[in-house]
Order: structure tokens, then sequence, then C-alpha cells
């Protein structure tokens, strides 16, 4: 046969075989929703990846704010629209990996109907106590509840601060009480009024209050010391827990049943867009340190991550109040 019908039939093959999605995607806007209210780290996530995103893909891409039921209405739209890769959801810890193992009638199924994306940034919790505290370290903290109750905010019951110290309670069997907020905000009012004595808040929310020297931050809530303070210690190093490590981490979700090369290649952009210099200098100011990860690493890490809950939950005896 001659070399140039087999060099046509090749071809021809090549573009049969290629995937109709990786042609046509993306054919219109894409859809970020953010499950929370604008101003929070997710939401923070996807607005600068999506200035980026739209650039990468020639198309443009909007951040949609979708607040609700602890994160569920904005999870659940994006768990019922198409799954052709217009729509995803920038979710994290609480709604991937926590409110099913809580919350009854979620209206989504995180692992059934949310096919992992991208992981994009892993927020430590920041250890914090007031400044006027006799106590400066976790091994003094905990020596004092040994001798007295400790309370331990959190801002809202089943969110990662409250496990946090629920698993620092279990784990020392120290005395402390746990105080649910209505978010971080009247959470750190509390501590810095001294009527609670320990936080894992937000590191943005606490930071200015440790320069400020009204808070002591004594330790971070991750498995590594993060970027943003690598001169503090984890509560692993801290409290001789090993394998302490509780973030909130903001990942990109899609509907289950989108095309895998369509999966692929939004992982690819997106871990292209978050190792950019400026990008990930953004980032570590709000708290979050990058982690670009493969699709099927992160589809990993999620399921650990709600394993991990869900035996916090068993261990601590915890129940939906």
């Amino acid at each position: 046969m001659d070399i140039r019908v087999i060099a046509a039939c090749i071809a021809a093959t090549a573009l049969i075989a290629t995937p109709v999605a990786a042609q046509t995607f993306p054919s219109k806007t894409i859809h970020l929703v953010v499950p929370y209210a604008a101003g929070g780290t997710g939401d923070i996530v996807a607005r600068v990846v999506a200035d980026r995103l739209a650039i990468a893909l020639g198309q443009s891409v909007v951040v949609e704010n979708r607040p609700g039921a602890s994160g569920a209405l904005g999870s659940k739209a994006v768990a019922s629209a198409a799954p052709d890769g217009h729509t995803l959801l920038v979710g994290q810890t609480g709604e991937m990996a926590i409110n099913q193992h809580w919350a009854k009638n979620l209206g989504y199924d995180p692992e059934k109907d949310l096919a992992p994306v991208a992981l994009a940034t892993v927020v430590p919790l920041a250890l914090v106590i007031p400044g006027k505290a006799t106590y400066s370290t976790v091994a003094e903290m905990i020596a004092t509840a040994k001798t007295r109750a400790l309370a331990f905010a959190s801002a809202g019951t089943a969110t990662p601060g409250h496990f946090a110290g629920e698993v620092l309670k279990l784990k020392t069997n120290s005395n402390m009480t746990h105080v649910p907020y209505n978010g971080a905000g009247p959470a750190l009012n509390d501590l810095l009024g001294g009527h609670v004595d320990l936080f894992f808040s937000g590191f943005p929310a606490a930071v200015p209050h440790v320069k400020a020297g009204n808070l002591k931050l004594i330790a971070v809530s991750s498995g590594r010391r993060s970027a943003s303070a690598p001169d503090v210690p984890t509560v692993a190093e801290a409290s001789g827990i090993a394998g302490f490590d509780i973030t909130l981490w903001q990942g990109f979700f899609a509907p289950r049943g989108i095309p895998a090369d369509i999966v692929t290649r939004l992982n690819t952009e997106i871990n292209r867009i978050l190792v950019e210099p400026d990008v990930k200098a953004r980032l570590l100011d709000a708290g979050a340190d990058v982690m670009p990860i493969a699709v099927d690493q992160f589809a990993a890490f999620v399921q650990v991550e709600s394993a991990k809950f869900l035996q916090i939950i068993k261990d601590a005896n915890l129940k939906p109040e």
C-alpha cells in the first residue's frame, strides 16, 4: 500500500479516536460555584483561578456564590448540573468530607455525585490563645487543662476547628469543653475578651491579633508546618499526638459523569495556574498552602479525609446537636 494512503488512514483513525468532549470543551461560559458567601478562602481561590483559567481555556469563567445549609445548597446545585465541565464546585473540607457523616437529608452524596478535579490549597488552622493566658505552649495549655476546665471555641459545630479541638481533648485526656459560635468572628471576639481559652482559627482572621500581641499563636493544625508561619510548630510536634492533621482545604469538583479527558485538562490547567509565582504568593497571603496534585491523588486524598472525620466522630462519640 502507498505510504500516503497509510498515513491518511492513520490520521483518519486518530480523528475518530479523539473524544468529542476534547474537541468541544469549553463551548460556553464556565461557572465556578462557591457554596459560601464572598470573602472566605474558597472564594479567594475561585477568583484567583478564574481569571487565569479563562485565559487558558479561551472562555469566560465566572464565580457564583451560592451560600446556605453549610455549603449543601451550592454543592447540590453542582451535583445536579450537566457533567460537561462547564459547572464546577469549589468544595471545601466540610461539604466534601464532613457533612455526609453529620447531616441528614444533605441532598447530595459527595462520593457518588461529585468527581474530584483538582486540589487547590490546604489551609492549616491556627491554634490561638488569649495574649494574657498564663500558658504559652501547647504542653503548658494541656497541663493547665489537667487542673481546670478550658473552653475551646469553634466557628460552628462539625467544622474542622471543632474536630481539631475534640481530637486534642481526646488524645490528651484533657478537661476541655466545646463552645460553638456562628462563625469565626464571634469566636475570635470572645477569645479576645477572655471568655474562652483556645480556638483553632483560620490564619487570615487570627494573624492581625497575633501581631498586635492580643493573641498567642502556639501551633498549627496541619501535619507539616505552614509556609505562612514556618517557625510555629504543628500540634503533633508540640503535643506528641502522632498524625494530628486537620485542615480546611479547597478543591475543584465536577458533576459525576464528566468525561475523563475534560477532567485531565482542567487538572493540568489549574495546577499550572496554582504554581505561578504571583498566584502562589497571593494565596499564601491568605494563609493557604498551594497543593497541586494529580487527579487520582486528589481522589485518594478526599477518601482519606472523609474516613478520617468519620473516625473522629466515632472515637469522640459526637452526636449532631
